[in-house]
């Protein structure tokens, strides 16, 4: 798989200039593109779809001729809800096939074939957003209150302690009446959404063990502070997306303690009871804490995502208000041993958000498992780690003495990978979802469970601000992790959790901060940022350079993560550069360009 010389090869994705509808309906037809330049030849050219199951093909015709590159197209009709397709391109000599993976001159499989979901889309607004997330312990102090028994009070700028058995327990005093008083930043920053981690009552600082799921913690300012803040949110137009553990909850919730006092009770069959589990039931990764939760309970199902009074229901309503669930460990929701309900829960969970709020995110943390969740019937899209931010960090990884705790599960340092490893990586990954869902899946460099991009890089803000352009052009939606904006270091997840300094903001990176602003501003109204399709066309160890194509708008991008020279003829793709919207200035149909370090470039072409 190469990903250079991409002026000779056919490309073809899922964005609007090559799919005439991203969810059309059944029993309509779609057409499809293929751009494909005037230097490859062939004699036929078929797409090769099926229906039923049963492989069919149609023939390609010519739309258009132009001075470097041909459009062909054909349509197909629409029968299934999962539509697959692939092109092949035959020649004396030649036989070629075209999936989302690229071009191969052998027979490939199915599961990179392109794909539709012909389904309504379930969310409509995050072509334009950009998230930012906020774990609610260490962004703002509003109050101050006295610290629970469980907890170890902290000084607002002190350090987390990181590793060992009080990582949890050290509570900052973080609020919603702080969020709110500091909501003019967030909005400031440009971004339309919040990601909030938990902010159910619990004992441990990052509320993954809910004791309840109906209501806001006492700890920060509880419903009411909530209810004001989301007031000021839905008035600066923002997004707000909650953070739900339908994997577990917490050994002293009610439903766990009742189940534990009354064999007999509805709630002892909301878990899995086990005498071989090491506590004698199953929980999350053996901690005693977490008990998994049992959707074989037709109760429990009514409880968290049925009723309209349900957990995932509740918080979506008028009253609340909540605009989406990013569900923790989505993959292993509904999972224990030879029981596995997970794709009934997953499809379920859906229905009830659109029932009680329709055009809803549900985004599921799924690092390893997500073609299988990704057809339309479920999770609108995943936290991307494993398809944009695991390669980046290999890609940028400018601190092999990084203390993460091992690479993203794996017990080895961060791997140092070249530009073409890192777009692979990223084009196997992404190339086995639809097109919709990649860009419905939530892409970071970093959140509360990682290393800070910062500390990746070593400390090098170009190399941050590099991996930072490369976060807001590349499709998904964008989440920045609150701090990342003025360079917060963490060399893990609880070392990365450290406060916001208002009371320092005159030592802040602002020269950081004000090029996140642009970029944030950018990837909200640039139509091919919202609509674009991905076609690289230059990738090197050390640079890579892609262009996002729209109806209304093509922009080149450069992302370099150290000193590199790029010089490429544009001519060759039909362009030439009109405009400069971030970084070096150029022009022209050739893009000639010395970099001393990492760098960030976004141009317009025509």
């Amino acid at each position: 798989m190469t990903f250079n010389n991409a002026h000779l090869k056919p490309h073809h994705d899922g964005s609007e200039l090559y799919v005439s509808s991203d969810a059309p309906k059944i029993g309509s037809d779609v057409t499809l593109r293929v751009r494909v330049p005037n230097s490859y030849t062939f004699d036929i050219g078929l797409v090769r779809y099926y229906m039923d199951s049963e492989a069919t093909v149609a023939q390609l015709a010519k739309e258009s001729d132009g001075d470097v590159e041909s459009w062909w197209s054909a349509k197909i009709p629409v029968k299934n809800y999962d539509v697959q397709y692939r092109f092949l391109f035959t020649r004396a000599g030649k036989y070629e096939w075209l999936n989302a993976s690229g071009l191969f001159a052998h027979d490939v499989h199915t599961n990179e074939d392109f794909r539709i979901i012909a389904r309504p889309r379930t969310t409509t607004w995050l072509k334009s957003s950009v998230f930012y997330q906020i774990f609610p312990d260490r962004f703002a102090k509003g109050v101050d209150r006295p610290a629970p028994e469980w907890a170890i009070p902290m000084e607002w700028n002190s350090l987390p302690h990181g590793h060992g058995p009080t990582t949890g327990i050290e509570l900052f005093g973080g609020d919603f009446e702080g969020i709110t008083a500091h909501l003019d930043h967030v909005i400031d920053l440009g971004v339309n959404g919040i990601y909030f981690t938990p902010f159910f009552p619990s004992k441990s600082n990052h509320r993954y063990d809910a004791t309840s799921f109906d209501k806001i913690d006492p700890l920060l300012g509880g419903d009411k502070a909530f209810f004001e803040f989301m007031k000021a949110a839905k008035k600066a137009k923002i997004k707000v997306l909650g953070d739900i553990t339908t994997n577990h909850c917490s050994n002293e919730h009610p439903w766990f303690l009742t189940a534990q006092k009354n064999k007999s009770s509805k709630e002892n069959k909301f878990f899995y009871w086990d005498k071989k589990a090491m506590f004698g039931y199953a929980t999350f990764y053996a901690v005693k804490q977490m008990p998994k939760l049992n959707f074989a309970s037709a109760e429990l199902r009514k409880r968290f995502y049925e009723a309209k009074n349900s957990v995932i229901q509740k918080w979506l309503s008028p009253k609340y208000g909540l605009d989406g669930w990013r569900i923790d460990v989505g993959n292993q929701t509904g999972r224990y041993r030879e029981a596995d309900l997970h794709d009934e829960v997953m499809r379920d969970i859906r229905a009830a958000m659109d029932q009680m709020k329709p055009n809803t995110w549900l985004v599921a943390e799924n690092a390893d498992m997500w073609p299988s969740d990704l057809n339309g019937t479920g999770w609108d899209g995943t936290m991307n780690y494993n398809g944009f931010m695991r390669p980046l960090w290999a890609w940028f990884n400018h601190n092999p003495k990084l203390e993460t705790g091992g690479f993203h599960g794996l017990p080895i340092a961060i791997p140092k990978t070249t530009g073409a490893q890192f777009v692979k990586a990223m084009t196997v990954f992404n190339s086995s979802i639809p097109w919709r869902n990649l860009i419905d899946s939530m892409t970071l460099l970093d959140s509360h469970d990682t290393a800070r991009m910062r500390n990746v890089v070593g400390g090098d803000k170009e190399k941050h601000m590099a991996a930072m352009g490369l976060l807001l052009t590349y499709p998904g939606v964008p989440s920045i992790y609150a701090g990342d904006e003025i360079g917060i270091e963490g060399a893990w997840g609880e070392d990365g959790r450290r406060t916001m300094t208002w009371d320092d903001a005159h030592n802040w990176d602002h020269d950081f901060l004000n090029s996140v602003k642009e970029l944030v501003k950018l990837r909200r109204t640039a139509p091919a940022l919202i609509e674009g399709g991905l076609r690289w066309i230059d990738v090197q160890d050390d640079h890579l350079l892609f262009l996002r194509e729209a109806i209304d708008q093509n922009l080149l991008i450069l992302v370099a993560r150290d000193k590199t020279k790029v010089d490429v003829d544009l001519s060759k793709f039909g362009y030439s550069i009109i405009g400069t919207h971030f970084g070096p200035t150029a022009s022209g149909s050739r893009l000639k360009l010395k970099s001393k370090n990492g760098v960030a470039a976004i141009w317009e072409v025509a």
